[in-house]
């Protein structure tokens, strides 16, 4: 069976279409099912405008149903994946609302201390969302949540949700070595795990301060101390200082 969204017996007018060649302005004739269109004049190929490749993130079948999608295609591919990864992290976790809510608050902070960075948001967004996840398994298996029982158990059941969503081995290996050891900075650290430590101190501080509030000039030496990169102390000081 044919997908109706792309069977032209299903087309309703603009289906076709012309486009601007962002080369040499010439007009290129686009289907509503190409990804990519070659402009006959200067012989530049872009991406169709108008196509929504959302579903290349994690259907197994995108490159058989689109072909060889295009390197900017990849990259919001990528991108993309953060979203399949939330949703795995919300059927794993169940009922625990808490822990879901602490992981889409951490991944908040790194979309936002990433950027300003410069880092990978496909992984510093995986490692997010994905960093606690050893916890039910800790907790199972040695009835603690101790941090190194979650690096322990969390590398596993990460790759096992990435694997999963086809997710590329880089990307894997870099959010597996983040989740096992993200509570303990090594003496070098990446810019990702950097990124994904800071989002997690503001989130843990947020929590922890509701339960016991801290002097303000406490608070600030805290955030002075224990931060490692100037967006993550920026963020801490907006956060949990109005600043």
């Amino acid at each position: 069976m044919k997908c109706p969204g792309q069977d032209s017996r299903y087309w309703k007018p603009g289906a076709i279409f012309e486009v601007q060649c962002p080369k040499c302005k010439n007009k290129v004739e686009f289907f509503k099912d190409d990804t990519t269109r070659k402009c006959d004049r200067c012989g530049h190929r872009f991406v169709n405008p108008k196509m929504d490749f959302g579903c290349a993130a994690y259907c197994e079948f995108a490159e058989q149903c689109l072909g060889t999608l295009p390197e900017e295609l990849l990259a919001q591919k990528e991108d993309l994946l953060k979203d399949r990864v939330a949703v795995e992290v919300k059927r794993y976790l169940k009922s625990d609302f808490k822990r879901i809510g602490h992981a889409a608050r951490v991944a908040r902070y790194a979309e936002q201390i990433g950027k300003e960075e410069g880092a990978n948001l496909a992984v510093v967004l995986c490692a997010a969302y994905l960093h606690d996840i050893g916890i039910v398994e800790a907790e199972r298996k040695y009835n603690s949540a101790a941090p190194e029982y979650q690096e322990k158990e969390g590398p596993p059941i990460a790759r096992a949700i990435l694997e999963k969503l086809r997710a590329k081995e880089p990307i894997i290996q870099e959010v597996c070595d983040i989740i096992a050891h993200h509570h303990h900075p090594r003496s070098e650290e990446t810019l990702n795990f950097k990124v994904l430590y800071d989002a997690d101190q503001i989130a843990n501080l947020e929590e922890a301060l509701k339960e016991n509030p801290m002097e303000k000039e406490a608070l600030k030496a805290k955030i002075a101390a224990g931060f490692l990169t100037e967006s993550g102390r920026q963020a801490a000081e907006a956060a949990l200082l109005g600043q």
